[in-house]
C-alpha cells in the first residue's frame, strides 16, 4: 500500500514511477479523493469547535435566565451533532475510497529494476553450472521409467479433477527427501528459524500481503472468511501484522514448508502435460522481516540462499531480474531463478525471490522501533518484507528426474539427498529405491 503523503509531495514521480510498469497517471484521481476526504475531515473538526463552544455558553445561558439564548444555543448545539455525524460519515465513505483506490495499485519498482513489457525482457545476471550432454534424447520426468507407476494423475483427477497429482511409494519418498534436504539446509546452514503455520487464513491475512482484493480469483475460498494460502509467504510475513517489534530482534528470518494452492486462473492451456503447474504444490518458503536500510542486501542474501539448493544437488540455472513489465503486484525488484530442464530444453522458474519495501508493512500495520539516541527509543517506523521460494518441491522434483536420468529409465540420486533415503543410490527403473 502506497503513502498518501508520498504521493502528496511528489505526484509526478509516483505517475513516473507507475509509467515504468506500463500504468497510466493515477496521481491526481487520487489526490483529487484525498483532498475530498481532508475537507470534509476539517469540516467536521470545525463544527465539532463550534458544538464545544455553544456547549459551554449553555450553561451561561441557563444560569443568566436568558431563556431565548438558552434554546438557541441548545438547538445549535443539536444541529451541530447532526452535521458532524453526516460529515464524519461522509469523510469515512471517501477514506474507505481512497484506501481501496490505494490497494489496488501495484508497488513502485526500483531505480535498477530494468523496464520491460514481459518476461522476454527480463535481464540474465548470471549462470551456474553447465547442462549436461547426454548420448541419448532426454525425456521430461513424466515419461521417464522409473516414474510409471509411481507418478499417477488419472486417480488424482478421479478423487479431484484436473491439474492435481499423487505421488506413490520411492516417488513420494524422494519428493519428501527433497524438501527435507531444502528445510535442513536453511535452519542448520542459512540461519533460517523453521515455522510451522496454518494452511488456512482470514481475509485480513491475504490483504496484508496483497493477493487480496486484486487477485481472488487465483485463490480457494473455503467456507466464511478462510482461504487456502497460495504459498506460506502470506503466514510468515504476516506474523509481524499489527506488531511494533523491537530493533535489536531484526532481521527476522523465518522458512516453512508448507501445502499451496493456487487455482491457476488464467493459465488454461499452459504447463497442461506433467507435474509443473498444479493446483495443489509443496514449497519452502523464505521470508525476511527487516530495517528499510537492510533490505536489498537481503535480497541478494535470500536468492544466495536459493540458489544454494540447486548448486548442492548439482544442477544448472540461471539468475535473471524481472522487469518491470513482469514484476509481481507486491515487489520492488524480484530475481527469478530458472532451472535447467533437459526433458523440456529450456530454463523454466523454480524460484523467485522479491523484496517489497514497507509495501505489505503499511497494508498490515507491521513497524520496528528503530534505537534512538541516548538510549532512548526512537519513533516506530514501518518494516521491510522479503519473500522468496527456497525451493518449489514439485519442480525441483522435476530437475532431478530429468538432470539424473539414465537412458535405461532410471534415475540417479544426487549425493546430498541419499541420507535422507536409506544411502539409496538410485531410483531404479523399476520404481524402486537400490
Amino acid at each position: 500500500m502506497h503513502d498518501i503523503r508520498q504521493i502528496r509531495a511528489e505526484p509526478e514521480a509516483f505517475d513516473a514511477a507507475l509509467a515504468r510498469r506500463g500504468l497510466a497517471p493515477l496521481s491526481a484521481a487520487i489526490l483529487e479523493i484525498d483532498e475530498k476526504r481532508r475537507a470534509l475531515i476539517s469540516a467536521s473538526e470545525a463544527a465539532l469547535a463550534e458544538r464545544n463552544a455553544a456547549s459551554k455558553d449553555v450553561g451561561k445561558a441557563k444560569s443568566s435566565g436568558d431563556e431565548a439564548e438558552f434554546e438557541r444555543l441548545r438547538g445549535l448545539v443539536a444541529e451541530k451533532k447532526d452535521e458532524i455525524a453526516r460529515l464524519e460519515a461522509e469523510a469515512k465513505e471517501w477514506d474507505d475510497k481512497l484506501s481501496a483506490e490505494l490497494m489496488g495499485i501495484p508497488n513502485l519498482p526500483h531505480d535498477d529494476v530494468p523496464e520491460g513489457a514481459d518476461e522476454d525482457e527480463n535481464v540474465e545476471v548470471r549462470r551456474w553450472g553447465d547442462p549436461r550432454a547426454f548420448d541419448f534424447t532426454p525425456k521430461e520426468h513424466f515419461e521417464l521409467a522409473a516414474v510409471a507407476d509411481l507418478l499417477d494423475f488419472e486417480t488424482a483427477a478421479k478423487l479431484s479433477g484436473s491439474r492435481f497429482m499423487l505421488l506413490s511409494g520411492a516417488l513420494a519418498r524422494l519428493h519428501r527427501a527433497l524438501a527435507t534436504f531444502m528445510l535442513e539446509t536453511h535452519i542448520a546452514e542459512n540461519g533460517l528459524t523453521e515455522t510451522w503455520t496454518p494452511v488456512l487464513v482470514r481475509d485480513d491475512a491475504l490483504l496484508g500481503t496483497g493477493q487480496l482484493p486484486k487477485f481472488q480469483e487465483d485463490l480457494f475460498k473455503v467456507g466464511g472468511d478462510h482461504w487456502l494460502i497460495p504459498t506460506a509467504e502470506v503466514t510468515l510475513t504476516n506474523i509481524v501484522a499489527g506488531e511494533i517489534v523491537e530493533d535489536a530482534t531484526l532481521p527476522r528470518r523465518y522458512c516453512a514448508w508448507t501445502q499451496c494452492f493456487r487455482s491457476e486462473a488464467g493459465s488454461a492451456g499452459r504447463d497442461t502435460a506433467g507435474m509443473l503447474r498444479q493446483h495443489q504444490f509443496e514449497k519452502v518458503e523464505m521470508v525476511s522481516i527487516t530495517r528499510p536500510e537492510d533490505s536489498l542486501d537481503e535480497l541478494e542474501r535470500m536468492t544466495g540462499c536459493a540458489e544454494g539448493i540447486l548448486q548442492r544437488l548439482k544442477i544448472p540455472y540461471r539468475t535473471v531480474v524481472l522487469c518491470t513489465g513482469d514484476m509481481g503486484f507486491g515487489a520492488r525488484k524480484t530475481y527469478d531463478i530458472e532451472v535447467w530442464l533437459p526433458g523440456q530444453d529450456k530454463y523454466r522458474e523454480i524460484s523467485s525471490c522479491s523484496v517489497c519495501g514497507d509495501f505489505q508493512a503499511r497494508r498490515m500495520n507491521a513497524r520496528y522501533r528503530p534505537a534512538g539516541q541516548d538510549g532512548k527509543p526512537g519513533k516506530p517506523d514501518f518494516v521491510h518484507t522479503l519473500n522468496g521460494s527456497g525451493l518449489a518441491v514439485g519442480r525441483a522434483l522435476i530437475a532431478v528426474l530429468e538432470n539424473y536420468q539414465q537412458a535405461d529409465g532410471s534415475v540417479t540420486i544426487p549425493n546430498v539427498l541419499r541420507p535422507f533415503l536409506g544411502n539409496a543410490e538410485a531410483l531404479q527403473a523399476d520404481g524402486t529405491l537400490k
